[in-house]
């Protein structure tokens, strides 16, 4: 039988906030290929995207649920036969405890993690890597580009971000989101070079909402299916697949 101490414990560490802010109440079909995951939300990030769809979940990071309420959500996904887990954001490496909650995932659960990052956190992101199954990076532009595009001077991290997934993920994907008065040519040529000689490079169309955070995002038009094929060509030589969302 369990001491009434270690029960304390164990009552004490189910009481523990975690870095999750929230959780789809319904598993998706879309953000982890070949898998119906669970998808949760980290918040807090040092990028300022104005184009951001996750906008309540930038800036600074906020209360978070507990360990007991995270499990008991795992528990109902693990009924209704999700078989993976997606942890975005707002920026995941921007939790201190990232690492544990991995571990929470896989080895209390056996959920496959897919991890969406930016590539702010390099350092943190080597940690993680052992025990994902799957990352997906944004490439918000080209890499010049980015402390006037997302608020993010050192791009020397995102660089390393980059190289770091090609050499040590199981398995990977970069991916930009298209806006067309941003992503020219030259634009997109400088993320060829960054990510060249990767395995999957994703494209996927701008959707333009009024939440938004930037407001002039706000009335872009949608990205066209003519603009993606255009650049699915130019980007051919950087991936050993190149993938077209929203086209």
């Amino acid at each position: 039988m369990l001491s009434q101490t270690h029960k304390s414990e164990i009552s004490n560490r189910k009481s523990e906030i975690s870095s999750v802010f929230a959780y789809l109440e319904k598993p998706s079909m879309v953000d982890y290929p070949r898998h119906f995951a669970a998808v949760f939300f980290i918040s807090g990030c040092g990028f300022t995207c104005g184009f951001c769809h996750n906008a309540a979940l930038m800036g600074k990071k906020q209360a978070g649920l507990s360990l007991e309420k995270l499990e008991a959500a795992c528990t109902k996904f693990k009924k209704d036969w999700v078989n993976g887990v997606v942890i975005t954001g707002g920026e995941p490496t921007c939790g201190n405890d990232l690492v544990e909650l991995l571990r929470f995932f896989k080895e209390k659960f056996g959920f496959a993690v897919k991890l969406d990052t930016n590539g702010s956190n390099p350092q943190r992101l080597a940690e993680c890597l052992p025990l994902v199954d799957y990352v997906a990076m944004d490439i918000k532009c080209g890499l010049s580009a980015y402390p006037e595009f997302v608020g993010f001077a050192d791009i020397g991290k995102i660089q390393r971000s980059i190289d770091l997934i090609r050499t040590e993920a199981k398995d990977y994907e970069f991916r930009t989101t298209i806006i067309e008065t941003v992503h020219t040519d030259e634009q997109m040529d400088e993320i060829r070079n960054a990510v060249k000689g990767s395995k999957r490079y994703a494209m996927q169309a701008f959707i333009p909402r009024d939440e938004l955070p930037g407001e002039k995002y706000r009335t872009l038009p949608r990205t066209t299916a003519a603009r993606l094929h255009e650049l699915k060509d130019r980007m051919a030589s950087c991936a050993d697949e190149i993938l077209l969302r929203g086209a």
